[in-house]
């Protein structure tokens, strides 16, 4: 499956890139404002902090929300108390697009997340493109090389890099590239099975002094106090979010 959204979102861009040039995509990133600082909004606090998704649908529960207007999602996200928002930009399986992350990042000054499947350095352009100030990279999806070239794209770039990992080998992965910001997802992306006891095995193998995120299984504040409890600076939520009251549901995930 990992493969398969991987390959198919290389393709979308690819497709992106015979009506725009890499040579523009890449003029038009470096002719953004400069990112946010994504680590500053997110460092480690007395409370737990949120990165809050635009997520329409997905390959394990289908479609979730409509999400007519992501930029107002979005509003409502930072009022509720979200440190920033995470925006699905994958077309096939998720519903998203860059036009989402554009419309989002018009409308907040929180940083936010290219969350995709990214595997080309055109990718990481269009990103910076759209108003990225963070982007995803999944270690499994990506060899060391590509790994490591698209990590120092991103940071030249003045984002900052999500590393997210499924396992203690990819997170000495992460740590050996300096990664500051890394999650743990519980969903293992090849069989889309959820472990949220994941997180808390891993807890001791983050690098000293990386953000430790939290990613999927998150339903409930039961499920945020666990992770808190394991050691976990910061949770990514989405499906609870766009199923639900946005603001209530943050101001009980803070809550924890």
């Amino acid at each position: 499956m990992l493969a398969d959204l991987t390959a198919n979102s290389v393709a979308d861009a690819l497709a992106r890139r015979e009506t725009k040039p890499l040579a523009d995509v890449e003029a038009a990133a470096l002719a953004r404002t400069p990112a946010l600082d994504a680590l500053v909004a997110l460092r480690p606090a007395s409370h737990i902090k949120i990165i809050a998704e635009i997520k329409r649908s997905s390959p394990s529960r289908g479609a979730l929300a409509q999400i007519a207007d992501p930029a107002a999602l979005a509003r409502s996200y930072e009022l509720g108390g979200a440190s920033a928002i995470s925006v699905l930009t994958e077309g096939r399986k998720f519903g998203g697009s860059l036009a989402d992350l554009e419309a989002v990042r018009a409308a907040v000054a929180l940083p936010v997340l290219r969350k995709d499947f990214i595997a080309t350095p055109y990718q990481v352009f269009e990103a910076r493109a759209a108003g990225a100030d963070l982007v995803l990279l999944i270690v499994a999806a990506l060899d060391d090389q590509t790994l490591r070239e698209l990590y120092d794209l991103i940071v030249a770039l003045g984002m900052t890099p999500l590393i997210e990992t499924h396992s203690a080998d990819e997170l000495e992965r992460a740590a050996a590239l300096g990664a500051q910001l890394i999650g743990v997802n519980a969903r293992d992306l090849s069989t889309f099975e959820l472990d949220r006891d994941l997180f808390g095995r891993l807890s001791d193998r983050f690098p000293d002094g990386a953000v430790r995120v939290a990613e999927s299984a998150v339903l409930s504040p039961a499920d945020v106090t666990h992770y808190r409890a394991s050691g976990a600076d910061v949770v990514l939520v989405g499906e609870a979010l766009v199923t639900g009251d946005p603001i209530a549901n943050l101001s009980a995930f803070l809550a924890v």
